[in-house]
């Protein structure tokens, strides 16, 4: 059977696909730039991502949260159990984070703590914020720290290499890697210790305290010069003599 399609029809039928296309296409775009309203959403994760699919922020649950995310490939953490949110650079890798969390025991023990940090690119991270509480003992403090030039892959890597070792074997190892390559060293703290104490604490680059400025839970104002043994080389004030009788 022969279909004759006069010039008329053909124009219609032509007419009614570009309708179609372009009625779609504006619908496609409005929904792409439309803007959504909210009183209230539940979730467990968020991911922001850019036009080509790489991860720049996670907000996420506990029993979401992902592991290490490096050059957008995630491998798992070896101690990280919480609920927070991850920053990432532009390569998609860590970069710094904040996290949460808080409980009280079977046994009526209370635990908190809250922490952000910024990392080292390609590495730890090298300024922090935190506060925490265990069973009554509250620590707050600001941390600055010195971290080496070797990617953090290598330690991902040698957490990989020594899992199935014993754990002795683990701790040479372990060793061995900081003797050769170096390790992280604390150069600044700012904060309250838990046995009440305040003080400002700063280190040389082996992480060894060489000043310290501190008011103690006595309530004592005390200036310390350390030399490289952890001597104290001076003090302001100065340590008075006991009187003799």
């Amino acid at each position: 059977m022969t279909i004759k399609v006069t010039g008329n029809r053909l124009l219609l039928v032509y007419s009614a696909v570009l309708t179609v296309a372009l009625a779609l296409t504006l619908l496609t775009g409005a929904a792409k730039t439309r803007n959504a309203s909210f009183d209230t959403i539940d979730v467990r994760r968020i991911n922001v991502v850019e036009p080509d699919g790489t991860v720049r922020l996670v907000l996420s649950s506990k029993a979401s949260f992902p592991g290490l995310i490096y050059k957008k490939k995630e491998y798992p953490h070896p101690n990280r159990s919480t609920a927070g949110i991850l920053f990432f650079n532009d390569e998609g890798t860590e970069n710094g984070g904040l996290t949460f969390g808080g409980e009280r025991d079977k046994d009526g023990k209370a635990s908190a703590y809250g922490h952000m940090s910024f990392d080292q690119y390609d590495q730890d991270q090298v300024i922090t914020f935190g506060a925490s509480e265990d069973g009554g003992a509250r620590r707050a403090r600001l941390t600055v720290w010195d971290r080496p030039d070797y990617s953090i892959m290598e330690l991902l890597d040698l957490l990989a290499r020594t899992k199935d070792m014993t754990e002795q074997e683990q701790r040479d190892e372990t060793t061995k890697f900081f003797a050769e390559r170096g390790r992280a060293q604390p150069r600044l703290f700012l904060g309250k210790s838990d046995n009440g104490s305040v003080s400002l604490r700063l280190n040389d680059k082996q992480g060894k305290e060489r000043l310290i400025l501190e008011v103690t839970p006595e309530g004592e104002a005390v200036v310390r010069f350390l030399d490289e043994k952890g001597q104290e080389t001076g003090r302001l004030p100065p340590i008075r003599p006991e009187r003799t009788k």
